[in-house]
């Protein structure tokens, strides 16, 4: 599966996972007027706002290149991952924090907590069948690394997006059941309005991350370590190359630009120079797919 066949594949489940959620949490948080559930359902539907801006940010990308942008569109997608942290951050996190803060300083009884525990189990069960799609979308560049590494080093900025959002979405399933539990044995509703702020301060957390990281992609990051070792040592291994002088990579959207400085074996001619850089980077570009651009410098070393 390609690269924006499982960023796709991971959006638009969770789009349909965070739908249904949302409804279904505002209908209980309607009926029982709690503010952990409300929270909960302006989490949902703020996710649902942020999966369509993901997706418009993988069709902006796809916009051929220009003469203002010769190298295409495709680093447009950190641009609206950027909107979404920005928009988890005030909408849902910001916005459950001031409501359980009033919560707590007045206070209101809660009505049928059984059917909102109910709600929320089913959402779990949702929310963990999108979370399951986007680590199946990411598992292939994942590998063997820990989930935190893969976040830190991840160059697919919409697929780090689903898989915060995800993730703070069943952690904060977790909260609001656990705060509607126990309003419900205690009777109290301040554990309702506490399960708001806690979820909203696991939303600002997660928001602070993902703008984070997608702010080092905007700024401009080099592709993977790995990608970068692989695309050194091919380049080494060419017979027209004597040595690899220095590589600067950019990771630009799904593709990938690489500027080469390299000292050349002796070659009997500049024509036969020339032709042999060539032969060299249509053989690095047929072996990385993704590398659309390449800059070739030859040097005396």
């Amino acid at each position: 599966m390609s690269h924006n066949a499982g960023s796709l594949r991971a959006i638009l489940l969770a789009l349909a996972a965070n739908g249904g959620i949302a409804l279904a949490k505002a209908v209980a948080a309607f009926f029982t007027g709690s503010g952990a559930m409300l929270a909960e359902a302006l989490h949902s539907f703020a996710d649902c706002g942020n999966q369509l801006l993901l997706l418009l940010g993988m069709r902006q990308a796809r916009q051929p290149p220009n003469e203002d942008h010769p190298m295409g569109y495709g680093r447009v997608q950190y641009f609206w991952s950027m909107m979404v942290g920005v928009l988890l951050f005030s909408v849902g996190g910001l916005f459950s924090i001031w409501h359980g803060v009033v919560a707590m300083l007045h206070p209101e009884p809660l009505r049928f907590l059984v059917p909102s525990l109910a709600v929320l189990l089913v959402a779990v069960v949702l929310e963990s069948l999108s979370l399951r799609g986007a680590l199946q979308a990411l598992a292939p560049e994942r590998g063997d690394k820990s989930l935190w590494r893969w976040f830190r080093e991840t160059r697919q900025s919409e697929l780090m997006v689903v898989a915060g959002e995800d993730i703070a979405a069943l952690a904060g399933l977790v909260i609001a059941f656990v705060a509607l539990a126990v309003t419900a044995l205690t009777g109290n509703p301040f554990f309702d309005a506490l399960g708001s702020v806690l979820i909203g301060l696991l939303l600002v957390a997660v928001s602070v991350l993902v703008t984070t990281e997608v702010k080092s992609l905007i700024t401009g990051e080099s592709v993977s370590p790995e990608m970068r070792r692989a695309i050194h040592d091919y380049i080494a291994a060419q017979p027209e190359v004597d040595r690899v002088i220095n590589i600067i990579t950019f990771q630009w959207g799904d593709e990938m630009a690489v500027a080469i400085k390299a000292k050349m074996a002796p070659m009997p001619s500049a024509d036969a120079l020339v032709a042999a850089i060539n032969e060299v980077e249509e053989r690095m570009q047929a072996h990385f797919p993704l590398m659309r651009w390449s800059f070739f410098e030859p040097d005396a070393g």
